[in-house]
C-alpha cells in the first residue's frame, strides 16, 4: 500500500463513511487473563463513544510507511494452506460473526504477546464500495469499481490514571476524580487484506507498530507466520555503526555531512514528485554517495562486507528510516550540538596547535541561557 491508498482507507473511519456495525473486544489482565469481551453495535452506541472507537481504530492506519506501517506478505504456500491465513480469513468473510475463529485469534493474541500491563484487543470488519477512478485521476462515486471487504486490529494499552482534582463543567465547581482505567492509543495492530492498487491483495496486510524502535517479533510470527523487517530505529542505529566502522579514518565530518544531505535530497525529490510507490535505495546507491565524497576502495569494500552481514546484499532500504530529515546532531561525550539539517555548513572540524575543534560560524542572534551574548 502507498500513502494515498493508506489515506484513502483512513478517510473510512468516519460515522456518515464507514460500514463498520459493530466491534468486537477483549480486555485481557496483566495476568494474560480474559477480563472481558463484547461485542457492540456501533449503531446503538451513544455518538461519542462511537467517535472514540473509530478514532482508536482509526489510529492503527496513522504513521510513516516503512517505519510505522509495514507490509507483511504471505507466501503462495501459506495462502493455499497456511493456518494464519485460514483464520485471517475466517474473521473477514464472516464479518467478525465466527465464534471459533475470533476466540481463535483472541487466545493465539494472549499467549504469545509480550506486552506488560492490561491491554485491550478490538477488532473490527468494513466493506468499501470503492468509486471508480479514470485515467485523469477524477472519481466518480457512483460507479464502483469493486468492493474492498477488510478487518482491522487495534491492540491498545489500557492504564491507570491517578486521582485528581477535576472541574466539572456543567456543576461549575471541582471535584475529586477517583483513580479509573483508560484505553490509550494502539500499540500495534493491523489491516487485513492490503488494499493494493486500490484493489484486495490476500497476499498482503499492513501492519502498524506504534513504536519504531520495536516491531513485536512475537505477535507478527504467531498471526502471520511471516518475517518482520528490522525495527527502523534499530536499521538506523546499524546504518550509523556502520558507517563509523567501515569507513574508519575516512569517516570525517564532511562525509557523514554529505550522506545526510543527499540522503534528505532524494526523501524531498520523491515528495515534490508526488510518487505512490515508497521512496527506497540499495547498496549502490549509498556506495555512489561514499565514492563521490572521495572514500577510498578499501573503505568501500569494507562497507560493501558490513552491509552484506548486517542487512543482506539485495535489501534495499527506505531512507526515511536511515536519517532525520528534521535534525543534524553533532555528539562528544560532554556537549551535543543540534543544527538545521538546512545549514549542515555552519559546522566544520579542525586541528588547531594539535587540538581537535568543532567550530561552528555565528554571525547573529548567538544566545547563551536565554541571554543574548556579543562574540568580540
Amino acid at each position: 500500500m502507498n500513502e494515498k491508498e493508506v489515506a484513502e482507507i483512513r478517510r473510512r473511519f468516519r460515522q456518515d463513511k464507514s460500514n463498520i456495525t459493530h466491534i468486537r473486544g477483549c480486555y485481557v489482565n496483566e495476568g494474560r487473563e480474559i477480563v472481558s469481551e463484547f461485542d457492540q453495535s456501533l449503531a446503538l452506541m451513544a455518538q461519542e463513544e462511537s467517535e472514540k472507537f473509530l478514532a482508536i481504530l482509526k489510529r492503527t492506519l496513522s504513521g510513516t510507511l516503512g517505519k510505522n506501517l509495514i507490509e507483511i506478505s504471505f507466501s503462495t504456500q501459506q495462502v493455499v494452506h497456511g493456518e494464519e491465513h485460514k483464520l485471517l480469513m475466517a474473521l473477514r468473510n464472516s464479518s467478525l460473526k465466527d465464534e471459533n475463529a475470533v476466540q481463535a485469534f483472541f487466545q493465539r493474541v494472549i499467549q504469545t504477546l509480550g506486552m506488560e500491563g492490561n491491554y485491550l484487543i478490538l477488532l473490527a470488519h468494513d466493506t468499501y464500495d470503492v468509486p471508480f477512478r479514470s485515467k485523469d485521476g477524477e472519481k466518480q462515486n457512483d460507479a464502483s469499481s469493486e468492493q474492498f471487504s477488510y478487518i482491522l486490529c487495534s491492540i491498545c494499552p489500557v492504564k491507570l490514571i491517578q486521582p485528581a482534582l477535576s472541574y466539572y463543567v456543567y456543576e461549575n465547581e471541582f471535584r475529586n476524580r477517583k483513580a479509573d482505567w483508560v484505553v490509550s492509543a494502539p500499540e500495534l495492530g493491523f489491516t487485513f487484506p492490503a488494499f493494493d492498487d486500490r484493489s484486495t491483495n490476500l497476499y498482503n496486510a499492513l501492519y502498524y507498530t506504534r513504536d519504531s524502535k520495536e516491531n513485536h517479533e512475537e505477535f507478527v510470527d504467531v498471526v502471520f507466520k511471516s518475517e518482520v523487517p528490522m525495527p527502523a530505529a534499530v536499521q538506523k542505529e546499524i546504518f550509523e555503526s556502520m558507517l563509523g566502522d567501515a569507513l574508519a579514518d575516512d569517516c570525517s565530518y564532511e562525509v557523514v555531512q554529505a550522506v545526510h544531505e543527499q540522503l534528505c535530497e532524494m526523501i524531498e525529490e520523491h515528495k515534490m514528485d508526488k510518487e505512490a510507490d515508497p521512496l527506497v535505495i540499495s547498496k549502490q546507491t549509498v556506495k555512489g554517495v561514499l565514492k563521490s565524497c572521495g572514500v577510498s576502495d578499501s573503505s568501500m569494500e569494507a562497507f560493501d562486507e558490513k552491509y552484506d552481514g548486517e542487512f543482506g546484499a539485495d535489501v534495499e532500504l527506505r531512507p526515511q528510516n536511515l536519517v532525520d530529515t528534521k535534525q543534524f546532531e553533532i555528539r562528544t561525550p560532554d556537549v551535543t550540538i543540534r543544527v538545521n539539517p538546512e545549514r549542515s555548513d555552519l559546522v566544520e572540524t579542525r586541528m588547531l596547535g594539535g587540538t581537535k575543534y568543532i567550530l561552528i560560524r555565528a554571525d547573529e542572534g548567538v544566545e547563551v541561557n536565554g541571554v543574548s551574548i556579543h562574540i568580540s
